[in-house]
């Protein structure tokens, strides 16, 4: 009697506690890359330049799009340049690549590396219209990784899910100092402006 009693409590308390403890069902997303940019700003004093950086990566999501992993990697030599005339635009692009601020012959790529994700509901002015989550993430550019968090609106169907987000990043923390003292004639300032525009594909 007591084996059977045994045999009919233990499989239901193992159902019971495996009930309290489901699984999280996610997704893993890949970037579509023909229809993902990162745009940036860079200012000086009295003028800007505005451009942009191809970007791959996957993200592995929840069913209420909160992220739960992910990598990104910018290629630097896909950057471009929207303002200047073909004429100088290349002279910029290769300065660009150059050791005074990317390095990329010996660092091609930049990274991310998403640590977490938190729902947000505030509504911060600077943020993306209908930001809904605080990403957090490691950031590798000149061979360093700093920490770096930023709003960000993320929205889901059936077979995808986007990432919007607008925010900035001081260039001077991971190296890049070119032009960042402001008593010289050329100030160029700490701050990027960085705009994220991501569509990724559920994998199959």
């Amino acid at each position: 009697m007591k084996r059977i009693l045994l045999g009919i409590i233990i499989p239901g308390f193992l159902m019971v506690a495996s009930c309290g403890k489901e699984i999280e069902k996610t997704e893993t997303y890949k970037i579509n890359e023909s229809a993902s940019v990162i745009e940036w700003k860079g200012s000086a004093t009295d003028h800007f330049h505005i451009g942009s950086f191809k970007v791959s990566g996957v993200l592995v999501a929840g069913a209420d799009g909160k992220v739960k992993s992910g990598d990104f990697t910018i290629p630097i030599s896909s950057i471009e340049n929207f303002d200047l005339q073909d004429a100088v635009k290349q002279q910029l692009l290769d300065h660009l690549k150059s050791a005074d601020f990317f390095n990329m012959a010996i660092h091609p790529n930049a990274k991310f590396h998403f640590t977490k994700s938190d729902r947000y509901y505030g509504k911060d002015e600077e943020a993306i219209a209908g930001a809904n989550y605080l990403l957090t993430g490691d950031f590798t550019m000149l061979g360093q990784t700093h920490p770096i968090s930023f709003l960000a609106k993320i929205t889901t169907n059936k077979e995808s899910l986007f990432v919007e987000a607008n925010f900035k990043i001081d260039r001077t923390k991971w190296g890049m100092m070119m032009d960042s003292d402001p008593e010289k004639p050329l100030y160029i300032f700490p701050d990027v402006n960085i705009k994220l525009r991501l569509a990724l594909i559920k994998s199959k």
